[in-house]
């Protein structure tokens, strides 16, 4: 069983091992390339633009500091702004300025930080979700998958799977544990 939590920032600052950096790229590397093409750019650009991203933070990351502060998302959103400017720059475009940012033209601040939270954290949750799939036995996943996501009763999704009702609860609530292990760290 493939384990993150909090600490895989660490260990990617420390050097981290393969897994680990495999790990962060599965999460990371469809939420950069979603940012890259909402904000324009071609799908090779946006794949060269992901690529320039995730050089730079196997260089970066180990003067990174996690305070717990929600600094990793903000880091991470800068270095992959300034990656944007300077590909625009590149090219003789006319580069985007804080605010100007697609993620950013909502009208009001609170709105544009709240749109931003949201987005990053459903393109989050949505990929741990696929790397740790493979972690659960069927019968576990597909409880809890029934139960939170396609919103079904516990007794409909035992009757339906051939398990006890406990056993559906017992299956979301390991799977929503792992969840949050997952994202612990990366959540922030």
């Amino acid at each position: 069983m493939h384990s993150t939590s909090a600490t895989l920032l660490l260990r990617l600052k420390d050097g981290g091992d393969e897994a680990d950096w495999r790990r962060f790229m599965n999460l990371y590397t469809p939420l950069l390339y979603y940012w890259a093409t909402r904000n324009g750019l071609q799908a090779a650009d946006a794949a060269d633009l992901v690529q320039d991203v995730l050089v730079l933070l196997v260089k970066k990351l180990p003067e990174f500091t996690y305070d717990e502060q929600g600094s990793f998302r903000g880091w991470l959103r800068t270095v992959t702004l300034n990656r944007l400017r300077d590909l625009q720059r590149r090219r003789g475009e006319t580069t985007l300025e804080d605010g100007e940012w697609p993620i950013d033209q909502a009208a009001e601040e609170d709105t544009r930080d709240a749109f931003w939270e949201v987005e990053y954290r459903q393109h989050l949750v949505a990929r741990a979700l696929e790397v740790m799939r493979d972690s659960f036995e069927p019968t576990t996943w597909k409880a809890c998958w029934e139960m939170v996501v396609k919103g079904k009763k516990a007794a409909q999704v035992g009757a339906e799977l051939g398990i006890s009702e406990g056993a559906v609860y017992v299956a979301k609530s390991r799977v929503v544990k792992r969840l949050r292990k997952e994202l612990e760290g990366l959540w922030d």
